[in-house]
């Protein structure tokens, strides 16, 4: 249970305005821990951080493990000498949306060359470090990395459609090819390498500074991913190694055929003969790169919509009952402390409602969702128990004033009587509501403190391309904007001192990449 109150801003890393094309983990989000610090937010929400595969999504994804290559700033491997800083002058300046084909076109082969440098001087505590990351991560880097180059070899093709040797994971066959693609291996190796220290040396900064970081795992992973190609035998999978029965999640008054997402299911009763190690090394995984973890689709854990895989829609699925408390009972012995967050959105019964409760984990409030009818109103203030966290929109949301300017007239006096007016906006008499309200924690994203339309929206679900895009322009985080929030902060009670513990830590110079 997180026990004190506490407010943040949730801006994924792509949003930033670095040099590039997209945002990464260089000058920008060290601009952007000085907002927060001045606006006295002691939370950070990110998406996952895993390296995008279909719509460019952050909830879809090669590896639960490995980092983005794209939010590799390029600036601090210039800074510590890995590549020549007028290589760089390919790289835009911030350029608007993110257009991922040509960031890819133009960032990785820079990321290649600066890792190239690295293989051939690195030396001393670089080289020291590098051998140390190898090491302690091999448990998922080194397929991971292999994974990524057989794509490569065989045009992103998805890996059941490989040589059967290699889709089977044959070992000789992997010797083989390991060996034949040793120096890009390596390469791809040190790629991770710059982004977990580049990221670490980011959520150190946040700890000096006493903000935490809110980190997302998503429940099902991607099916053309080294996850599945890894452990073949955790998943449902049939004679040819494609899934027998994919997840999503019935009909419902948004759509007449539900939502098929397509990921494998896991065969959970092999996951608890072995005492849960994959999820154990996930979130244990998952805790080290962030502090607190919002699980995506927690509904799943309870019970989880199962589709067969040959059908179109999800139509014709059915619940099945997934774990329950006991994996996370095994996860909290194995881990100790476990700071969680439930998202919990959409038609959750009441056991679902029951085993969060049970576990005593927050869910999720969304201020916008409480007007469409009384039966919404769980999601206003005066309905919360303290132990949740309320947001004014999320990532899959319009912008808090995009949704206001759509409302229909009952609907907008409905929020008006509600929530107030405000002379800067209806989106900061939502701020404002949130952060007074009971529950623990308060996120905004980011469009919402700087008053954008729906022309700033991160994602619309049903929507097919155009997503995953915006960013925010530099000289947007104006000083009355940090200045509002830090008094709100102030007045709701979300400025304890138990949130700074970290300020005074000093950065390790050892994160240097």
């Amino acid at each position: 249970m997180l026990h004190e109150r506490a407010s943040g801003i949730l801006l994924h890393l792509s949003s930033l305005p670095s040099r590039g094309g997209i945002g990464d983990l260089g000058p920008a989000a060290y601009q952007f821990l000085d907002f927060l610090s001045e606006a006295r937010q002691t939370l950070w929400q990110v998406l996952p951080l895993g390296p995008v595969a279909y719509g460019s999504s952050p909830y879809s994804s090669i590896s639960a493990f490995a980092g983005n290559p794209l939010l590799v700033s390029m600036e601090r491997l210039a800074d510590a000498g890995w590549i020549d800083r007028g290589r760089l002058a390919v790289l835009p300046e911030h350029d608007g949306r993110i257009d991922y084909d040509h960031v890819r076109a133009i960032k990785l082969p820079l990321l290649r060359e600066a890792a190239g440098n690295f293989l051939g001087n690195a030396s001393g505590s670089a080289r020291s470090r590098y051998e140390k990351f190898c090491s302690d991560n091999a448990w998922w880097l080194d397929d991971y990395v292999l994974f990524v180059r057989l794509r490569d070899r065989y045009q992103q093709g998805a890996w059941n459609q490989w040589p059967r040797k290699l889709a089977r994971r044959e070992l000789r066959e992997l010797a083989r090819v390991r060996e034949q693609l040793e120096i890009a291996l390596d390469v791809s190796r040190v790629t991770q390498f710059f982004f977990f220290e580049q990221w670490r040396a980011l959520h150190q900064a946040c700890r000096q500074r006493g903000i935490r970081i809110v980190g997302d795992v998503a429940i099902f992973v991607d099916y053309d991913s080294a996850d599945v190609w890894t452990n073949l035998d955790l998943f449902q999978l049939n004679d040819d190694l494609s899934p027998t029965v994919v997840a999503g999640v019935p009909p419902d008054a948004y759509s007449a055929t539900g939502q098929r997402w397509g990921n494998p299911i896991y065969r959970w009763d092999v996951l608890k003969s072995r005492g849960y190690d994959w999820w154990v090394q996930r979130m244990k995984w998952a805790l080290t790169t962030c502090d607190i973890v919002r699980l995506d689709h927690f509904r799943g854990f309870e019970s989880y919509w199962e589709i067969p895989a040959n059908e179109p829609t999800a139509h014709h699925g059915r619940w099945i009952p997934g774990p329950g408390d006991d994996l996370f009972h095994v996860l909290r012995e194995a881990l100790g402390g476990f700071p969680l967050i439930a998202e919990d959105l959409g038609m959750i019964t009441p056991e679902v409602h029951a085993l969060r409760e049970r576990l005593q984990v927050p869910g999720m409030k969304v201020l916008q969702f409480g007007f469409s009818d009384p039966g919404a109103h769980i999601y206003l203030p005066h309905r919360y128990e303290p132990n949740c966290v309320v947001y004014t929109g999320t990532h899959d949301n319009d912008t808090s004033l995009g949704w206001f300017n759509s409302l229909r007239g009952d609907e907008r006096r409905a929020a008006q009587d509600y929530l107030g007016t405000d002379p800067d906006g209806m989106n900061w008499a939502l701020i404002r509501t949130a952060l007074t309200s009971p529950a623990r924690l308060a996120i905004v994203p980011l469009q919402d403190v700087l008053g954008l339309g729906s022309e700033a929206r991160m994602n619309t679900p049903s929507r097919i391309d155009g997503n995953w895009t915006w960013r925010y322009l530099p000289g947007a985080l104006k000083k009355e904007y940090a200045e509002r929030l830090a008094r709100l902060s102030d007045i709701s009670d979300r400025n304890a001192s138990a949130a700074n513990q970290h300020r005074h830590e000093e950065v390790s110079e050892d994160f240097v990449a």
